[in-house]
């Protein structure tokens, strides 16, 4: 695998989902993923679907693969804890589950109210069963995203990638 910069991570992330077979893509939006969203709306035969809600997407992933599609939720930190009821699904139903993060809250953070939820989200994926592989370094997050499709399609699994915010540049207002 090609060694990523800043600039073409998004696209090789989007060349794993392809090759793993993700069909269906659902976001909050995030500035963080936009170069990831922005392909997968190029892409006809990728269905993307604004979610008003991060558990919304945990539905539509669920859903998506009883239907016999395999789907990705992408969502910043601060939707995690949106998501604590509808993870339950995960481990009952034993759904495979892939999801992709944006971290809010860590390095250089201007926002203190993303700040609770950035330190809080490893820890309640962790407590829901989701594995998580974290990335700091653009040269890492393909290969993570491979693994974690991997996990969570291969073994009925669910699992996260949180991105870290150094990587994806802290926001400025």
């Amino acid at each position: 695998m090609a060694e990523a910069t800043g600039a073409d991570w998004a696209a090789q992330v989007y060349e794993v989902l392809r090759a793993d077979g993700i069909r269906q893509l659902c976001y909050v939006p995030d500035a963080g993923l936009s170069g990831l969203i922005g392909r997968a709306q190029a892409d006809p035969e990728m269905v993307t679907t604004v979610l008003t809600s991060e558990q919304e997407g945990v539905g539509l992933v669920c859903g998506a693969w009883l239907g016999g599609q395999r789907a990705v939720l992408l969502m910043q930190s601060s939707g995690v804890g949106n998501c604590v009821n509808l993870f339950s699904l995960l481990g009952n139903c034993r759904f495979p589950f892939l999801t992709i993060v944006t971290m809010r809250g860590e390095w250089g953070e201007f926002n203190p109210w993303q700040v609770p939820m950035g330190r809080a989200t490893r820890p309640v994926f962790e407590l829901m069963g989701i594995q998580c592989h974290a990335v700091a370094e653009p040269d890492q997050l393909a290969e993570a995203v491979e693994a974690a499709a991997h996990m969570a399609f291969s073994a009925d699994q669910a699992a996260a990638v949180l991105i870290g915010q150094r990587l994806i540049g802290r926001k400025v207002w």
